[in-house]
């Protein structure tokens, strides 16, 4: 682990040019930080992580080849040293909150010099205070709902899925069957006989909010009145409302008041 006395590695993988020059002009400012690379796509990205093994990443949530938390997702068993994220985000505050206690830390964009030195001196505490560290695949695991793995019926055969990968499902009528979005934002389309009890028979983390919408509730961020806002990347959805046949049930699974 990173002593105070030693430099800390830092590596930044972001396709926002600007941002990354923001990011290491302020990083300049402190000596002990030594960035030793930039990439500027997950592809790159996890090559440069691999090399250079960085005690501190900087990483955009959404590159254009791939979701951030996906190319951490596939790295989990290659990363065998402790290695803090930042995610570096434009995503609003409010979504974001409640993965504080998950990943190391979130940097806004545009980040204001403040913000960057609260990130930093809490890495400080937390490399001073020599407490054993979590494995990174161990710290990794919260960010994620739980890892089962399913097969699951589609109009064009049987496809096996893991929980995290499944953001909701919703029924589009004029198909008259369920459709599940995944986290690279594909959509498939279920067998037609496929019925709501059937879907949410695969896990407990998904849970009907209304007759046309299933959300896998490890993706639930807030819930605003009865719309549900889910986390990044299926933050789009701003019409997921819990209908008032659904609302009891989900209060009381939830504890929600």
């Amino acid at each position: 682990m990173t002593t105070m006395e030693e430099f800390c590695k830092v590596v930044i993988v972001d396709d926002e040019r600007t941002a990354i020059e923001d990011l290491l002009r302020e990083l300049a400012c402190y000596p002990e930080m030594s960035v030793k690379g930039t990439a500027a796509n997950g592809v790159k990205g996890r090559k440069l992580i691999m090399e250079q093994r960085p005690d501190l990443l900087f990483l955009d949530v959404e590159l254009p080849d791939v979701q951030g938390i996906r190319l951490l997702s596939e790295m989990r068993e290659e990363v065998t040293w402790d290695m803090k994220v930042v995610f570096y985000t434009a995503y609003d505050k409010y979504l974001l909150q409640a993965l504080r206690e998950s990943a190391f830390d979130y940097l806004l964009k545009p980040f204001q010099a403040e913000e960057l030195k609260v990130i930093l001196e809490r890495y400080r505490k937390t490399i001073a205070s020599h407490q054993p560290a979590p494995s990174f695949s161990a710290s990794f695991a919260a960010l994620l709902p739980q890892r089962d793995t399913f097969m699951i019926s589609t109009v064009t055969g049987f496809k096996m899925l893991r929980i995290e990968e499944i953001g909701y499902f919703e029924y589009v009528k004029d198909k008259r069957q369920w459709q599940v979005t995944l986290f690279d934002q594909t959509k498939l389309n279920l067998k037609k006989n496929t019925k709501a009890e059937d879907i949410t028979s695969y896990s407990e983390s998904f849970v009907q909010i209304s007759q046309s919408a299933i959300i896998n509730i490890g993706y639930l961020a807030i819930i605003n009145g009865k719309q549900c806002q889910l986390y990044p990347p299926f933050n789009s959805r701003d019409d997921l409302s819990i209908s008032r046949n659904f609302l009891k049930e989900l209060q009381e699974k939830f504890c929600i008041i």
